[in-house]
Order: structure tokens, then C-alpha cells, then sequence
């Protein structure tokens, strides 16, 4: 994996093995808090290695961002650690979580060994921990999920965002609408860095605007998918809404993104044609 520090204390792994998707690793005075736990045991081991490293304390709590596999599938492995999540996500884990990870298994040899770990403490709009020299105040940010969280940490000025800060937004399993409010409260905070979900790490100066082109997209998309359902267009005719012409690029993700861009209009258009939004 890819590990860079972004701040005094504060580490971000990037997986090379799975869609460049990211965990933290924040060390402080009397433990260390990891946030989300990679999908492939070999990645998540290497994060493992560097907290046996540096910290005596081991890791104290674990912070699951949202539900999704990717995020979490690496949480077993945290012997002793305490489990926070949002409570959406503890209920998907519990009423989904086992079905998922067996299907999961049958396509991924390599997640033989993986075990469902529930998270043991939750809340439902925000909490804050402190630990050692570290606050974090963990918020919920629904749009990308209902389940979906982010975490800031208030020291340092940086966000670990989970999903709800992509290159491109996704909403297949979340609502438009929540997203972009949830991108709003976002941007009024203080910030250094965003630690994105999968991709590269925003910094200062890229803030604002990553988020305003975001919000813009989601405008943007709904907006073109409208007008192609008013003119009696197929769902085939959704794959010429390019990524570009909605204002973002189709090059992070080594270009998976466009396919995110077209889940999301497919989402949409058949949304809107139910009526549901």
C-alpha cells in the first residue's frame, strides 16, 4: 500500500490491491485509533505493522465510516479494540453483514479467513472521542449511505471522510439530496486535508473547490437525466452523458470513476421515473 503522513501523528494507507480505497491510522498519547480496515488481509496487516511499531498502547478504538466492505472487512483483526460506527451501520452489519461477506467469499478466495466483526459502540448524529493528545468528533454524513459518517480531527484540521468525499460522488445506495448537504457542512469546517474515501488526499487549496465541483455534479447530473427522460429517451442513452461534460474528470480511480458517473445516472433515471424523486 501506498502510506503517507499528513500530519503529526497521522498516517493514510492506500490500497494498491482494491480501487485505491483508504484507512487512517492516528497515533496519540494513550493509544491509537484506526479508521476503516481495508478489504484484503495483507493490506490491513501492513497497518497493523506500523502501530506495532510505534505505539506501545496498541490500538485503542476502531472507526468504521460506513458499512461497506471495502471499509470494513479488515476489523477482525483488531483484537481488543473498541468498534465505534454510526448506528445505521451496526443494523446493515447485523441484518446483511454474514449473507454479504459469504457471497463475498465464493467470488474472493482471498477473504477466506475474514470474520464479521459488529461494532460496539455507536450513536446517531455525533460524538466525540477523546484520546490522549487527540479529539476527534465524528459526524454523521448520510448521502453516499444512509450509514455513512465522517471524522475530524479538530488538532490536526484533518478530515477523514470516508465516502462522502469521492472524486466522483456516489449516491447508487444513498440520496442526492443528502449528499449535498452533507457536502455543505462539510465545507464550513476548518480544514488542512480531506482524506477521501478512495483517492488521493485533498489539501488546503483544493478544498473548497472539490467540494463546490461535487455539489455542482450532483446538480448537474440530475439535471441532465431529467431532460433526457422529458424527451422519451431510453436508459442506453444515458451513456452519452460523459463525465467531463458534468464537470469532472474521468481519470482518478484509473478511470473507474466513469463508471461510477454512469451507476449514478442509471440510479437517477430510474428514480425519477418512479416518481421517488
Amino acid at each position: 500500500m501506498l502510506r503517507e503522513r499528513v500530519a503529526d501523528d497521522i498516517y493514510v494507507f492506500t490500497s494498491d490491491l482494491y480501487v485505491k480505497v483508504t484507512a487512517g491510522v492516528i497515533f496519540t498519547s494513550q493509544g491509537v485509533v484506526v479508521i476503516d480496515t481495508q478489504l484484503f488481509l495483507q493490506e490491513t496487516s501492513e497497518l497493523l505493522d506500523l502501530v506495532r511499531r510505534r505505539s506501545k498502547n496498541g490500538v485503542r478504538y476502531v472507526i468504521n465510516t460506513h458499512s461497506h466492505s471495502d471499509h470494513v472487512y479488515g476489523t477482525y483483526l483488531f483484537d481488543g479494540a473498541e468498534v465505534i460506527s454510526h448506528e445505521l451501520c451496526r443494523q446493515t452489519l447485523q441484518k446483511h453483514g454474514e449473507k454479504d461477506l459469504e457471497e463475498a467469499k465464493d467470488r474472493i478466495p482471498e477473504l477466506a479467513e475474514v470474520q464479521l466483526r459488529l461494532p460496539s459502540i455507536t450513536f446517531t448524529e455525533e460524538l466525540t472521542l477523546r484520546l490522549g493528545n487527540k479529539t476527534l468528533r465524528l459526524m454523521h454524513t448520510p448521502g453516499t449511505t444512509p450509514d455513512s459518517i465522517v471524522v475530524y480531527v479538530r488538532e490536526n484540521k484533518v478530515l477523514f471522510a470516508g465516502d462522502t468525499v469521492m472524486p466522483v460522488p456516489y449516491i447508487v445506495d444513498g440520496d442526492r439530496l443528502e449528499l449535498k448537504e452533507s457536502l455543505r457542512a462539510i465545507g464550513k469546517l476548518s480544514l488542512d486535508n480531506i482524506v477521501q474515501g478512495h483517492g488521493g488526499v485533498l489539501l488546503r487549496g483544493e478544498i473548497k473547490a472539490t467540494l463546490r465541483s461535487s455539489i455542482a455534479y450532483l446538480d448537474t447530473i440530475y439535471e441532465k437525466v431529467q431532460e433526457k427522460i422529458e424527451a422519451g429517451a431510453p436508459l442506453d442513452e444515458l451513456t452519452r452523458i460523459g463525465i467531463e461534460s458534468c464537470g469532472k474528470s474521468r481519470i482518478p480511480l484509473d478511470g473507474l470513476v466513469q463508471d461510477l458517473h454512469q451507476a449514478n445516472l442509471e440510479a437517477l433515471y430510474d428514480q425519477l421515473i418512479s416518481g421517488e424523486k
